[in-house]
């Protein structure tokens, strides 16, 4: 059994818990390609996003708690070897429902490598270690995004949105295969939960009853809510609206992007001297100052290619300050159940994904005001949560 967290496990981690970002910024920019050739609207296409994003909230809330009772490994091994069986079949789509099908087996298996990733990074590091730890892996993981959608843009137009998802399987099919050779067991025998729902049910309860974990918890599910806001909306305002061409947008969002790895940089080098608590803050100061300045673009019409740039920037930046710090401290109250808090982090984390990509589309894929105002409005909640929880009181 492995008890040391070096810098390359981190890295394996980090990559296998970039399951969110891979499985949705790689096929992005081929949204309407989709449409056209599979015989839906943009809109339902938004669908297989939220197909996935469900199935990743449901998987974390389920594998979670398998891996405190069952172990790491083995739960992380067997669902990733789903993830890349469903990426390849998904290749072959003959139809959207098909696809969408697809999307939330996809979902729900590639959910071990964000949540049990998660706990194995916490399970081998101590109190603000942990901070630095899930900073590192989020800053890999931010890679994803960050390489992604020019990636996924030039396929798309070189080769056709099907090899596109063609690459996505690779990626998944290399998870499975890192998680196999790499991955320690990092929880003993003697700290695995035994026993069915009612023990399930308790240590739930447990957390949910402990108003900082809770707190912290809405911070961390908010930000991304904030982020998903952008990226579920994003190819349509950047097309329809702001007329970028695949690749211009591709390289747009990679910019966006670039902002999360910034920030965890920034997180992993100061956090503990700054303190996580005083961190998470800024994050939130951050995502409510590009949401105010998205809705007010947006609601002028003054709505540039730069400033939708400039905003994203500043929205995913925060977002990545929110949810390093967000959930390094809630999973500090989680103790040993972490599989089980990092299973609710990650089940509210993509429910609340889930419900934005819907929201943003519900006023047609012609106007960024609803990509702005819900961004904004996941921001305060953010905020909300932090004051819920007094995260600034402890650091």
């Amino acid at each position: 059994m492995t008890r040391r967290l070096t810098p390359g496990l981190l890295v394996v981690l980090g990559f296998l818990s970039a399951v969110g970002p891979f499985a949705t910024d790689l096929y992005l920019a081929s949204f309407t390609d989709i449409a056209r050739d599979l015989g839906g609207d943009p809109s339902s296409v938004q669908l297989t996003l939220t197909a996935f994003l469900l199935g990743l909230g449901l998987g974390q809330l389920l594998l979670g708690p398998a891996s405190d009772s069952r172990g790491r490994r083995p739960v992380l091994v067997g669902a990733l070897a789903v993830f890349a069986a469903a990426s390849i079949a998904m290749v072959f789509s003959p139809t959207l429902s098909v696809f969408v099908g697809l999307r939330v087996v996809q979902g729900f298996s590639g959910a071990a490598g964000i949540v049990v990733s998660r706990a194995i990074a916490v399970d081998l590091s101590e109190g603000e270690t942990a901070v630095r730890a899930l900073s590192v892996m989020a800053m890999v993981s931010a890679l994803g995004p960050l390489i992604s959608p020019p990636v996924g843009g030039v396929v798309a137009q070189l080769w056709g949105w099907r090899v596109v998802l063609a690459v996505l399987a690779l990626i998944a099919t290399g998870m499975f295969v890192l998680a196999v050779v790499v991955a320690p067991e990092s929880l003993p025998v003697w700290r695995r939960h035994r026993g069915g729902v009612r023990q399930l049910a308790a240590r739930f309860g447990m957390l949910l009853a402990d108003r900082r974990f809770v707190g912290r918890a809405i911070a961390f599910a908010a930000g991304f809510g904030a982020m998903m806001s952008y990226i579920s909306a994003s190819p349509f305002v950047g097309q329809a609206v702001l007329h970028m061409t695949a690749l211009e947008y591709a390289l747009g969002f990679a910019a966006g992007a670039l902002a999360l790895v910034v920030a965890n940089l920034t997180n992993a080098r100061i956090a503990e001297r700054v303190g996580p608590g005083r961190m998470l803050v800024l994050g939130a100061v951050m995502m409510i100052a590009a949401g105010l300045a998205f809705s007010a673009l947006a609601l002028s019409g003054t709505l540039s290619i730069a400033s939708f740039i400039a905003c994203a920037f500043v929205l995913t930046g925060g977002t990545g300050l929110t949810m390093a710090n967000g959930s390094a401290l809630a999973l500090a109250r989680a103790d040993a159940a972490r599989g089980s808090g990092a299973a609710l982090l990650g089940a509210g984390q993509f429910a609340i994904g889930g419900l934005s990509s819907p929201l943003v589309g519900l006023w047609g894929e012609h106007t960024a005001v609803p990509m702005a105002l819900i961004s904004l409005g996941w921001a305060v909640i953010a905020a909300v949560g932090l004051i819920v929880a007094r995260s600034l009181r402890e650091s």
